[in-house]
């Protein structure tokens, strides 16, 4: 399990190891335990066996290193932030089976974020969540029910907002700016791409070329940009660290802690899923994973502070030629044909793309 996700290979049973490096930390203590208390290491077989679990320990140790609060945090903290260039973002997935709505409607006017993104999102959920136009007039709504309906709403005035689908024709995403009550204006992309699991995609390959075509975005773009929502990727992958380096956007949750949102039902098994990553423009006001509304995510709050001076202190990711070299093969090799996508399919017009 510590070996096959260090293969840089797409297959779904590789990737799917990037996930549990907590729950491997765990069985490996147990394991090395159990074999210490009942066989010993004094034979040669059960020495290297012992040597093994210590190794796969200390490696998924460092892996998850960035994310607890031993590590130096990448984005500084900021307590009296100025309201006029602060942006509160709560964003979830819903589960589209899940009929909580009115559990999320109350967290939501608890939070009072500036930005709400819902994903997973079908007709009905759309129908619920669409009493939050009383206070964010500004909407980019895409509903699906193949579990990657995509739903936006904005109290902050959006600007040039469309639905792309970048890699697969069934998988939408949010592009666009936000305007502050500064003036101040901010890229923002939303996504929801597929996660490498047999029912749903037997590669990481467009998961993976989604987020880093964004990533190169970023990189292009000398705005303050924002992305976020259901990455369907742990913070500590390999994709997460080259998005990172690709994109110089940074995670607030370096050095603060894990923040885990799926699985909301199962406590043993949970894994950052849901992210959000800005350019060293912001510094943090607040983070906070919400509570739970019936979904298998929980929601997450995030507000930033839009501080021009926040560039000279906080050093944004870099990324080496072998990085940028993985990055354009990841993208061209989920751009090549065949693909699971189908430029030719009509598709459904996204709805009340900005109202004023």
């Amino acid at each position: 399990m510590t070996i096959v996700p260090i293969v840089k290979a797409t297959a779904w049973w590789i990737r799917i190891f990037d996930f549990p490096r907590l729950q491997i930390v765990a069985i490996g203590i147990v394991v090395l335990i159990l074999l210490v208390a009942f066989y010993g290491i004094d034979s040669i077989g059960y020495g290297i066996f012992a040597i093994s679990l210590v190794v796969s320990i200390g490696y998924q140790l460092y892996m998850i290193y960035p994310y607890t609060p031993l590590a130096r945090t990448q984005v500084q903290y900021r307590q009296d932030s100025d309201p006029r260039t602060n942006l509160a973002i709560l964003f979830a997935n819903v589960l589209m089976d899940n009929r909580n709505s009115d559990d999320l409607l109350i967290q939501i006017r608890a939070a009072d974020p500036d930005m709400v993104l819902l994903a997973e999102t079908d007709d009905w959920w759309q129908q619920q969540v669409d009493v939050l136009e009383a206070d964010y007039p500004y909407t980019v709504k895409y509903p699906q029910d193949n579990t990657y309906g995509i739903l936006l709403y904005s109290r902050l005035e959006l600007i040039d907002p469309e639905i792309k689908f970048l890699i697969q024709d069934d998988i939408p995403s949010i592009h666009g700016r936000v305007r502050l009550r500064s003036g101040d204006e901010v890229e923002f992309r939303c996504l929801h791409p597929r996660p490498p699991v047999p029912q749903e995609d037997p590669s990481s390959a467009p998961r993976d070329a989604e987020i880093l075509i964004i990533g190169k975005e970023s990189r292009e773009d000398s705005m303050p940009f924002i992305v976020f929502g259901d990455l369907n990727d742990v913070a500590w992958s390999r994709t997460n660290y080259l998005f990172q380096n690709i994109s110089g956007l940074l995670d607030p949750r370096v050095g603060r802690g894990f923040y885990h949102t799926f699985h909301a039902e199962i406590p043993v098994i949970r894994f950052p899923l849901d992210h959000l990553f800005h350019s060293n423009h912001f510094r943090l006001v607040d983070f906070q994973r919400l509570g739970y509304f019936g979904s298998d995510h929980f929601p997450v709050f995030i507000t930033l502070s839009l501080e021009r001076d926040a560039v000279e202190t906080q050093p944004e990711p870099k990324p080496d030629v072998e990085d940028e070299k993985e990055a354009q093969e990841k993208i061209a090799f989920a751009l090549e044909p065949p693909q699971v996508r189908n430029p030719d399919r009509d598709r459904p017009p996204a709805t009340d793309l900005s109202l004023s």
